[in-house]
């Protein structure tokens, strides 16, 4: 998911904020929380109706039966706000939320516009999606949940009585919007590398269970797309890898475990970013395949992921000159209606990539909301200028370039999305020993050795543990973990291991080490000197914990690389 915000000054410096798209974090270190003032509670807002019991399907008819052209039009749109509470605010937050609804708190921002749904965000500056992401608004399972109560608790006194969807990119890998105290999956990619997609779904079951615990009802993952080129580095270890069954296997998995723990899964980017190294965060991307091409490889993932019960799925804004030359997919009727629709059977929620990115911010929020709709899409993620949009889809129905069938359409499938779980399990089910057993195992399972040994210790003696620029909380976990399999570990003169990871070049390697880890996706291991070369495709603390147990000689590798590294075997084991 991708966002482009516009940036307050004074935003930039406040700690936590709340913000709407599709993709992104990844840096090993985490930021920094900050402190919030208060500013005055929301205006009142009488209370609705008690929604009607029932199918969520039926609820949902009757909700929409009630509501008014402004009420549709505010339930259509997702976007972003500033503050790491809903009602209490420092003055950087407020000013954020002027500038983008001209309110103070997110609160208000739902009161005011009829908000269907909110996405909160995380800044990170190595992040492939990190320029898009103006604000940060998590900071720990505890404090994400009272924003998340409090957001509710704002939605509640909406018309139609339904829950606000509340969304979030907790991908895991480069992509992770909450990191504290929640149980960390390896990346994509190294679910991939295990080809276990068993131990896909547990694992993902695991962090379904602690996003309900926070009140995130939908995230934004599994990344669905088959990676094609090296050069595609915005997707990169986000994908599961380059072969489009074996994604589609893993791709089921994943929504199979988040849906199970009552999170909705997003599938992205439709209908597939891996085969262009464009970013559509600056440009729009081309995509040259064949038909043929992307029905063989893009498609299957897809398809996969609608199959075994995705609730959302996220277009991308590519031009997919297969399907429809020069149009961006998220603005393309032959996409989202001809073969989401028609081909791929989905009837859940088509959700926008972030509406504030290049390749949508070619027309005013307006005409572009309007565009989206007309297209198939659901649901507008980050528009811009909230009111705009709003203005723009009320606008559209008075001049007929919307058709209120086509809106009450789209406000019927979110809704019914909304009714169909609208529990949230309590606290205790965060970050559990259970869960870290369940994602502990694909850690293990995706460890990749592509060049060295496959059975006994890969390091003896004293070792020194060395990390590219900015990876030193990576490199203290590899740390411990190698001090709990019995190393010496000392800061200089021992056996060197060497960390490389998201964003790194040659330049970064250590031809001195005698082990090179890669921590994103392997290709750089193919200009490595070292004797032995391993792949985790992650850097979280139990993807580490693997590691040293296989350059301990207790654990086998049994990983193998899910995409070619050029002068490497999949595995050397």
């Amino acid at each position: 998911m991708k966002r482009a915000g516009v940036r307050n000054p004074a935003a930039l410096v406040v700690p936590l904020l709340l913000a709407v798209a599709v993709a992104a974090c990844g840096s090993d270190e985490e930021p920094e929380p900050a402190t919030s003032t208060s500013t005055a509670p929301p205006p009142s807002v009488a209370p609705s109706s008690a929604a009607p019991t029932g199918d969520p399907a039926t609820r949902a008819a009757a909700a929409v039966a009630a509501m008014s052209d402004s009420d549709l039009a505010g339930q259509v749109l997702m976007p972003y706000a500033y503050g790491s509470s809903a009602t209490a605010v420092d003055k950087g937050s407020a000013a954020g939320n002027q500038g983008l609804a001209g309110v103070d708190t997110p609160a208000e921002m739902i009161a005011k516009y009829h908000l269907g749904g909110l996405i909160l965000v995380a800044f990170t500056a190595k992040d492939p999606t990190g320029a898009t992401n103006p604000t940060t608004n998590v900071e720990n399972p505890k404090q994400v949940r009272e924003l998340t109560d409090g957001l509710q608790a704002a939605a509640a006194k909406l018309p139609g009585g339904a829950p606000l969807m509340i969304g979030t990119d907790q991908e895991y890998g480069v992509v992770t919007r909450i990191t504290e105290g929640v149980t960390m999956l390896p990346s994509a990619m190294g679910a991939g590398a295990a080809g276990r997609p068993e131990l896909t779904e547990a694992a993902w079951k695991a962090a379904g269970a602690e996003l309900a615990a926070m009140g995130i009802t939908v995230d934004f993952a599994p990344v669905a797309d088959t990676l094609g080129p090296p050069a595609n580095t915005v997707i990169g270890s986000r994908a599961f890898g380059s072969d489009p069954e074996a994604n589609a296997q893993q791709v089921a998995a994943a929504v199979r475990g988040l849906e199970s723990s009552g999170v909705a899964a997003g599938l992205k980017h439709f209908p597939g970013h891996g085969h262009t190294s464009g970013d559509s965060h600056e440009g729009l991307p081309v995509v040259s395949q064949s038909k043929a091409a992307w029905t063989a490889q893009d498609l299957p993932p897809f398809q996969s992921g609608v199959g075994a019960g995705a609730g959302v799925v996220m277009s991308g804004h590519l031009d997919v000159q297969a399907l429809d030359k020069g149009v961006p997919a998220t603005f393309s009727k032959k996409i989202m209606t001809d073969v989401l629709r028609g081909q791929l059977k989905f009837t859940g929620v088509a959700m926008t990539d972030a509406m504030n990115m290049p390749p949508a911010m070619k027309w005013t929020p307006g005409e572009a909301a309007v565009r989206a709709l007309n297209a198939g899409n659901d649901m507008l993620l980050m528009p811009p200028n909230i009111g705009a949009a709003r203005d723009g889809i009320l606008a559209g129905l008075k001049n007929g370039s919307l058709k209120k069938d086509r809106l009450v359409e789209a406000v019927t499938r979110i809704l019914t999305l909304k009714f169909r779980g609208t529990t949230r399990p309590p606290l205790a089910a965060s970050a559990t020993a259970e869960h870290e057993k369940a994602v502990a195992a694909l850690d293990a399972a995706s460890i990749t050795v592509l060049k060295g040994p496959c059975s006994g210790a890969l390091l003896t003696g004293p070792v020194t543990v060395t990390a590219s620029g900015g990876r030193e909380v990576a490199r203290v976990n590899l740390v411990r973990a190698l001090q709990a399999q019995g190393f010496q570990v000392q800061a200089a003169g021992g056996t060197v291991v060497h960390l490389v990871g998201y964003g790194d070049k040659s330049v970064d390697l250590d031809p001195a080490a005698r082990v090179t880890v890669m921590m994103d996706t392997p290709y750089l291991l193919a200009s490595a000197k070292s004797p032995v070369l391993v792949a985790t495709y992650s850097s979280s603390k139990l993807s580490l914990t693997a590691l040293a147990a296989v350059l301990a000689g207790k654990a086998k590798a049994p990983g193998k690389s899910p995409v070619a590294v050029p002068g490497l075997p999949r595995t050397a084991c």
